[in-house]
């Protein structure tokens, strides 16, 4: 099948792009490139423009058969400081995306969506029937997104899959993307700095959660697995495939100590570490009960903690290398 991929010069859109080429679908990346990097989209067709260009869309449609849309903000501290950013991005121009594909004969949609919208979990593991209450704005947008493309489906036919992701982390065994992002907020990649000496050390928000070690525990999953759900929910939908809401995590959870321990097990570095206040909303424990895309989209993790771990390292020293340069 022909993919327009928004967003694929990004961190979980360019590992999907890989996924879907593996799999002899043909891809073309719509990003506008202000967070992601053109080097990441390289070998594959890259059109640098906006989702919410309904002529340049209109253009795009006619030569794919599907659509996967990862293009959107996603600071969640950034959203609370600026939802007006976040209610323009990943509202107003993903409405006009829609409308784009409403206009067009494409009735296949692939979202990106978050475990955000759960907000606190009523109960864990957290299945897709888990009460969605969403604590920042980047939740909100995304939770909102998912209730459009539910009356979508009902009003016009246009089949979607959206894919609530738990943490995505690692990078791609062929070591030419991976993460990277600016500011970088990410748990994995803060400690991998800190055991390079680059940032000062982790700060780990909050030692006294009711968690055996006292840190938050969270669902760690590899963008590389994230990628291939993401061929999954494409072929489900080919198939005829309804309308659904799918959870992606491993159905395991691992403490902010364990993998900074992990971390220096893998490196033979340090990682020197501060307890820092907790922020607000975070919960103890958040874990996915993956097993309904599982038994859906016959998909399942296969890359462990360690090899999350791995690939993260060999992509930071990759980074950090003084001949190699992301932008």
């Amino acid at each position: 099948m022909n993919v327009l991929v928004t967003g694929g010069s990004g961190y979980v859109g360019s590992h999907a792009v890989r996924e879907l080429a593996k799999h002899k679908h043909r891809v073309i990346i719509l990003d506008n490139l202000s967070t992601g990097h053109a080097r990441l989209s390289q070998g594959f067709e890259l059109i640098e423009g906006e989702i919410s260009d309904l002529p340049l869309l209109a253009q795009l449609l006619t030569r794919v058969d599907a659509v996967m849309h990862f293009a959107a903000s996603a600071y969640v501290g950034e959203s609370v400081a600026n939802p007006r950013k976040y209610f323009r991005n990943n509202v107003e121009a993903a409405l006009l995306l829609l409308d784009a594909v409403l206009a067009s004969p494409v009735r296949m949609f692939i979202f990106s969506s978050s475990c955000a919208t759960y907000g606190v979990p009523q109960h864990l593991p957290i299945t897709e029937e888990c009460p969605q209450h969403p604590l920042h704005p980047y939740g909100v947008t995304k939770l909102f997104m998912e209730q459009v493309l539910g009356a979508y489906s009902v009003s016009s036919g246009l089949r979607s899959v959206s894919l609530r992701y738990f943490n995505a982390a690692g990078a791609h065994e062929c070591g030419t993307i991976g993460e990277f992002h600016k500011p970088e907020t990410h748990l994995i990649p803060l400690t991998l700095q800190a055991a390079l000496g680059i940032g000062g050390p982790l700060r780990i928000f909050g030692g006294d959660f009711d968690t055996p070690d006292g840190t938050c525990i969270r669902d760690y999953v590899h963008v590389s697995d994230l990628g291939e759900a993401h061929v999954s929910a494409l072929e489900y939908l080919a198939s005829g495939g309804k309308t659904v809401n799918l959870n992606l995590g491993t159905g395991r959870g691992t403490s902010v100590n364990q993998i900074a321990t992990t971390i220096e097990e893998i490196t033979g570095r340090r990682v020197p570490r501060e307890i820092a206040p907790r922020r607000a909303g975070d919960s103890p424990e958040l874990y996915a009960d993956p097993s309904k895309a599982q038994n859906l989209l016959a998909w399942k993790p296969t890359r462990d903690l360690r090899e999350i771990l791995r690939s993260a390292w060999q992509w930071e020293l990759k980074l950090h290398a003084a001949d190699y340069k992301l932008e």
